[in-house]
């Protein structure tokens, strides 16, 4: 309350945003920053799947880089601590929408299996150091439990990359070079268990030349267990149980390991001939049948020249088969950020509505012609229109040879066939014979597919026809006295259409009055016929007249009044 009694009042502000809200926000799990987390990740959890084994099993490499080895154990700790924060701090989706509440991603992140994997991941093992000694990397071996997240990175990275495939067999060489790698860890470590030297079998003793360097010995047990593990043979036989257990133990990885090879293999070449009947036509099918049906060779070898075309250079003719699973919407954006500006190249198309240029470039066609192929010749009916791509056309005489003019890339032909324009004097018809000089790629709209799409848009439509006719102006091709005829032609039609749809309605109106006088009428004669069915309910049967007489009899001698009296009541009832 202030000095004059008056009582101050203050707006409620929201809270400043702290530094975690502003240096750790919600990530998106589909998004790049934590796509490229992951990545990060991935070093150093290879770092102890690969380094950790090997300096276990190899004390040389322990004793020679002790200071290097702390320096990189407690890096990758700091990441793996890091990365438990960034799981605190990554969205999830709930009914399709981004949860970004961050006391609602921990609540769901604790009751996870994965936060429990990290958390064993980061158990301060190596503390022991301090009683065991700092040559004991085995206690490290926890932070193994961070393999799932290595192959989080690899999903993510497998479909984002533009070469899954390859990537494929880099994961699986990747893979087979990790087990050879334990499997030469494991061997050195027996041997050195079971005594250099001893027997044929085991790691030769170092204290022959050449055999005590490091590198020899790793190199020496990586060779040996490729040997063992592809089953190539030449290996000295086991002399010990321990020998032959391990020798058992590698035969049985190397079985499920070519087997595993083998059918990750067949699913790469699987996937990638799929692919590549997906994107291009299959030549197998057309050979055959041109085979069977005795096609001359120099047809024959166009076709084969066509396939091959497409094949190396990759081109696509199947455009809406590869895209329909995507949503409507999705494939519409997809089609028009590659072909748009193709499409608004063409005259008639300039300044149109978006959403019309955004159905028409779904309607296109891609068509790939051979060297000395015509796309049309002069009087064909044009129901297409072409749009070059790539390539170079010639508009060409009737003998084929001699050029008029060169069209190329960007270019366009045959608009004026598919749009119905008043005194066109080639009407439906090609004026022109068009032939292609190389390999050219064009795209096709049809006729249907322009009116289909035009039938939703009708302003459009009259814009266009009027774009049209003044081409047809400039090319002296428009016949003004057979527009105006068909213009008066068409108005005295809807004309005609119009008296026709008014008499129709003055008929239905009539027939509806006489439909519901003629249900009135019924109406009425029901009621009528109703009451009088009610009415002859009254009426005395003749067997009851006969007794009314008999009664009468005794009374004759009664008054003539009386009579008239009775006879007057007989109408009355009647009635």
């Amino acid at each position: 309350m202030s000095q004059d009694g008056k009582v101050k009042t203050t707006e409620s502000t929201p809270p400043a945003p702290t530094k975690a809200r502003k240096w750790l926000p919600v990530l998106d799990p589909s998004g790049d920053y934590y796509y490229w987390w992951l990545n990060t990740m991935v070093f150093p959890i290879m770092y102890n799947l690969i380094i950790v084994v090997c300096r276990a099993c190899f004390p040389d490499l322990q004793h020679s880089y002790l200071v290097a080895w702390f320096v990189l154990d407690y890096t990758s700790d700091l990441l793996y601590l890091l990365d438990i924060g960034v799981r605190f701090h990554t969205g999830f989706l709930e009914q399709g929408i981004l949860v970004v509440d961050k006391g609602m991603i921990a609540s769901r992140y604790v009751r996870t299996w994965s936060f429990l994997l990290d958390l064993a991941s980061l158990v301060p093992t190596d503390a022991a150091y301090v009683q065991l000694g700092p040559h004991i990397p085995t206690l490290r071996l926890n932070r193994f439990l961070r393999v799932p997240r290595l192959f989080e990175a690899f999903d993510r990275t497998e479909t984002r990359t533009a070469y899954p495939n390859a990537f494929r067999i880099a994961k699986l060489m990747l893979y087979i070079f990790v087990v050879i790698h334990w499997n030469s860890c494991l061997y050195f470590a027996l041997s050195r268990y079971l005594g250099f030297g001893r027997d044929a079998w085991v790691y030769p003793d170092p204290a022959q030349p050449g055999f005590e360097r490091l590198r020899r010995q790793y190199l020496y047990s990586f060779y040996f267990s490729t040997l063992i593990l592809t089953t190539v043979g030449d290996t000295p036989l086991p002399d010990r149980e321990e020998e032959y257990l391990f020798m058992v133990g590698d035969f049985l990885l190397a079985v499920m390991g070519f087997a595993t090879i083998m059918g990750s293999m067949s699913s790469v070449i699987y996937n990638m001939n799929t692919a590549d009947a997906a994107f291009y036509p299959d030549h197998a099918l057309v050979k055959k049948y041109m085979k069977l049906q005795h096609v001359n060779k120099r047809l024959e070898r166009r076709v084969i020249d066509w396939y091959q075309h497409l094949q190396i250079n990759k081109k696509m003719t199947n455009e809406v088969a590869i895209l329909q699973h995507l949503p409507e919407r999705l494939r519409a954006e997809v089609a028009v950020s590659v072909h748009l500006s193709t499409l608004s190249r063409v005259q008639i198309f300039q300044n149109c509505e978006a959403s019309l240029l955004e159905e028409l470039v779904l309607k296109l066609q891609p068509q790939t012609y051979s060297p000395g192929e015509y796309v049309c010749r002069k009087g064909d009916i044009g129901r297409e229109m072409y749009i070059i791509r790539e390539g170079q056309l010639a508009v060409v005489a009737d003998d084929g040879v001699t050029q008029y003019a060169v069209l190329g890339a960007g270019l366009y032909f045959g608009e004026i066939s598919i749009i119905n324009i008043k005194g066109n004097m080639s009407g439906n018809r090609r004026t022109a014979n068009i032939k292609s000089l190389g390999y050219s790629d064009l795209f096709c709209l049809s006729k249907e597919d322009l009116r289909e799409v035009l039938s939703e848009y009708p302003q459009a439509q009259a814009v266009m026809e009027e774009k049209g006719r003044e081409i047809l102006l400039k090319m002296n091709k428009l016949d003004v006295n057979a527009e105006a005829a068909e213009i008066a032609l068409q108005e005295a039609t809807e004309s005609r259409l119009k008296g026709l749809d008014q008499q129709l309605d003055d008929l239905q109106t009539k027939f509806a009055r006489l439909l519901a006088e003629l249900e009135s009428s019924a109406l009425k004669i029901a009621y009528r016929i109703e009451r009088l069915e009610w009415q002859t309910r009254e009426w005395p049967m003749p067997e009851d007249m006969g007794e009314a007489d008999d009664e009468a009899e005794p009374g004759e001698g009664t008054s003539k009044d009386g009579e008239g009296k009775a006879g007057q009541e007989g109408p009355s009832d009647i009635e």
